[in-house]
């Protein structure tokens, strides 16, 4: 009696944790640039960044991130992050924005505008997928650090779906070899469970200095040993 009933539980449990390997990601689109990506390709051209940096990539949690060059002074990083970027436009755009830097490491951030706009943890983990697929591709021993999706006041309704995502990445990066998580998301909540106060913009969307603090802290023993060439951010 016990046989019978357990295993049923066990499959169901397999699949679960096997289904979003099997989900398919967001379908390519013929991407057309926006005016942030076309700004970006073209001060690469005038001024092309370092090769071997540290690349920040992805949503507007990177893109607001103005002192990211003065908060690790000693390493030489790129920023470039998009505003209302998903996983998805990160992948299309990846030749042009990361791939062609050579970085040695790439710590990205989205997601959470791909669980706004409706799209399952599932999807958004295979797009994730597709990226590193991509990169790795090209540069195989480049090092990618995902950043947990953050615990916004403003998208509260969704936080189990966000965690879901960060569960299906983080599994994901333990068994990838050159991918790493990153949990700022518990960081990011108070004793109460709830989002920490003082942390985030009036938006409650986007995060203020307190909350890049916290950023900073994670980060800093992760980031690789700095370089002898002096710091550059682009």
């Amino acid at each position: 009696m016990q046989r019978r009933s357990f295993l049923p539980a066990l499959l169901a449990l397999l699949v679960v944790h096997a289904g979003w390997a099997q989900a398919p990601a967001t379908p390519a689109k013929k991407w057309t640039p926006e005016p942030e990506i076309a700004a970006f390709v073209a001060r690469d051209k005038e001024n092309p960044p370092p090769k071997g940096a540290i690349l920040f990539i992805g949503s507007s949690s990177i893109r607001l991130w103005k002192d990211v060059d003065k908060d690790f002074p000693e390493h030489r990083v790129i920023n470039r992050g998009f505003g209302s970027s998903m996983i998805s436009d990160c992948v299309q755009v990846a030749d042009q924005i990361a791939i062609p830097y050579e970085p040695r490491a790439i710590f990205f951030y989205a997601g959470g505008n791909d669980i706004n706009a409706n799209k399952t943890p599932e999807t958004v983990a295979a797009d994730f997928r597709a990226f590193v697929e991509k990169v790795h591709a090209k540069l195989p021993a480049t090092e990618i650090h995902f950043i947990s999706s953050g615990p916004n006041p403003k998208r509260w309704a969704q936080i189990e779906k966000i965690r879901a995502l960060n569960a299906l990445v983080e599994q994901y990066c333990k068994a990838t070899p050159h991918l790493h998580y990153i949990d700022v998301h518990s960081k990011m909540l108070g004793p109460d469970g709830q989002p920490k106060q003082g942390i985030y913009r009036d938006d409650q969307l986007h995060m203020n200095p307190e909350g890049y603090k916290i950023w900073v802290q994670v980060l800093r023993p992760l980031l690789p040993p700095p370089d002898k060439t002096s710091a550059a951010s682009n």
